[in-house]
C-alpha cells in the first residue's frame, strides 16, 4: 500500500502511563502503515520532564508556535504522592498549563457522539462544545501555607514605585492563601476565538462567570466579552440568527441540564476544565471528547481531554489485559493530521484522517467497544474488547477503504 506523503512535520508530544502505551499502539497500527509520518518529537513523560527541569515542555510549546500544528498525549501533573512515586525533584506544574501559556488561545472540547449511546441527560439531543480559556487563573497561580497568626496582603507595585494593596485576611491561626491572575489581552483573544468559532459553526454562544461575587476578576471577563461582542460581532450574529448569552455559572449549569444542546459554552480556565469532564461523561465517556487549543496566531494543539488512566497502567505493568478507550487519542491524531493537510494543501492526508474517524465510529456503532462504554449501549448487544483488539478492528475498517 502506498504511503501518503507529508510536507511539514507535526509536533508530537509523548506522555505518560496507559495513554503513552496507547499512543504508540495508535501510531504503529493506525498511522504508520498508511502515512509517511513526519513529526518533531518531544518526550513529556514525567521522568524526562524531571531530568530536563521541565525545559522539554517549554521547547514543545515553542515548537508548536514554529510548526503551527501539534498533537499531545496525556501527561502527569504531579501531586505529593506522585512526586514520591517517581522520585521527582519538585512538584512540576501542569504541562498543559505551560504549553497553553506559551500559545495562549482557547481550548474547544466537543463530545464524540454515536447513535447507540444516549446522553445521561435525557433532554440533550446535540453536542455541547466547551470553549475553555487556556491562560492564567489557578493554573498559573501561587500559593502559601500560612503557619499561624499574621496578615496576608495582595500587593501591586507599579512601575513608578507606587503601591496598591488589599488585605486578604487577618489570620488568627493556620490557613492557606492563593494568588491568581489574568491579562486583558488574553481575555480579549479568548472572546474573539469564541465568537469566531460560533460564527463558523453557526451555533449560539453562552458565557458564564461568577461576577456577582468576583466583581473585579470575573467582572472583567464579562465586560470584555460584552465589548468585543458589541464592537465586532453583534451584527454578524444577528444576520446569522444566532445569539450571544451571558449568565452566572450556577444559572448556566441549570440551563445546560435543561437544554437540548447544540451550542457553545464558554468558561474560564478552571470552570472549563470541570465542565468539559461533566459534559463528556454525561454524553458517554471522558474518552469520547475531542480537544483542540486554537491560538490567536493560528497555531493548533490537539489532545485527549482525559488523564493518563493510571489504574489501567498499573494493571498493564502486571501483565493484565486492559480495556482502555483510545478514541479521544485517535481523534487527537486525526485532528492534527487534518489540520496539517489543510495548511499544506494535502487533500489525501485530510481524507485519510476523516476515514480513520469514520472507522472508529463504525466500529463503535457495531457494538464493539471498550469497558467504559459497555453498559451504555442501546439497540445492540455490546462486545467489550481489549484496547489492542479495538484498535485492530479499526485498522481492518481503514484497510478496507484505502486504495491499493
Amino acid at each position: 500500500m502506498e504511503h501518503l506523503q507529508m510536507k511539514n512535520p507535526i509536533v508530537e508530544i509523548d506522555g505518560d502511563e496507559m495513554t503513552r502505551i496507547l499512543w504508540h499502539m495508535i501510531k504503529e497500527e493506525l498511522i504508520l502503515p498508511f502515512v509517511d509520518l513526519k513529526t518533531e518529537y518531544y518526550d513529556l513523560g514525567i521522568r524526562n520532564r524531571d531530568e530536563t527541569d521541565d525545559q522539554v515542555t517549554i521547547d514543545a510549546g515553542n515548537a508548536i508556535k514554529r510548526l503551527k500544528v501539534g498533537v499531545k498525549c496525556a501527561t502527569i501533573t504531579p501531586n505529593e504522592k506522585r512526586m514520591a512515586e517517581y522520585d521527582l525533584k519538585r512538584l512540576w506544574k501542569s504541562p498543559n498549563a505551560t504549553i497553553r501559556s506559551i500559545l495562549d488561545g482557547t481550548v474547544f472540547r466537543t463530545p464524540i457522539l454515536i447513535d447507540r449511546i444516549k446522553p445521561a441527560v435525557r433532554t440533550w439531543q446535540k453536542p455541547i462544545t466547551i470553549a475553555r480559556h487556556a491562560f492564567g487563573d489557578i493554573y498559573k497561580g501561587v500559593e502559601l501555607r500560612i503557619p499561624g497568626k499574621g496578615k496576608a496582603e495582595l500587593v501591586y507595585t507599579a512601575e513608578d514605585g507606587s503601591v496598591t494593596s488589599e488585605t486578604i485576611n487577618e489570620f488568627e491561626r493556620r490557613g492557606i492563601v492563593q494568588g491568581t491572575y489574568n491579562l486583558d489581552q488574553s481575555i480579549e483573544s479568548f472572546a474573539h476565538a469564541c465568537f469566531n468559532y460560533a460564527l463558523t459553526v453557526q451555533q449560539d454562544l453562552w458565557f458564564s462567570t461568577k461576577d456577582t461575587i468576583s466583581k473585579t476578576y470575573d467582572g472583567t471577563f464579562r465586560a470584555i466579552f460584552e465589548k468585543v461582542y458589541k464592537d465586532h460581532y453583534q451584527n454578524e450574529f444577528e444576520k446569522k440568527g444566532i445569539n450571544y448569552f451571558y449568565t452566572l455559572i450556577d444559572d448556566a449549569i441549570a440551563r445546560v441540564i435543561r437544554s437540548k444542546g447544540g451550542f457553545i459554552w464558554a468558561c474560564k480556565n478552571y470552570d472549563g476544565d470541570v465542565m468539559s469532564d461533566m459534559v463528556s461523561t454525561a454524553f458517554g465517556s471522558l474518552a469520547m471528547m475531542t480537544s483542540v487549543l486554537v491560538s490567536p496566531e493560528g497555531n493548533f494543539e490537539y489532545e485527549a481531554a482525559h488523564g493518563t488512566v493510571t489504574q489501567h497502567y498499573y494493571k498493564y505493568l502486571k501483565g493484565e489485559e486492559t480495556s482502555t478507550n483510545p478514541t479521544a487519542t485517535i481523534f487527537a491524531w486525526t485532528g492534527a493530521l487534518t489540520k496539517r493537510g489543510e495548511l499544506d494543501n494535502l487533500p489525501g492526508l485530510v481524507a485519510f484522517a476523516k476515514s480513520l474517524e469514520t472507522a472508529v465510529i463504525d466500529v463503535l456503532e457495531s457494538g464493539i467497544c471498550t469497558k467504559d462504554l459497555g453498559t451504555l449501549y442501546e439497540g445492540v448487544p455490546p462486545r467489550v474488547v481489549s484496547s489492542e483488539e479495538f484498535i485492530r478492528e479499526i485498522r481492518a475498517k481503514v484497510e478496507a477503504v484505502q486504495p491499493n
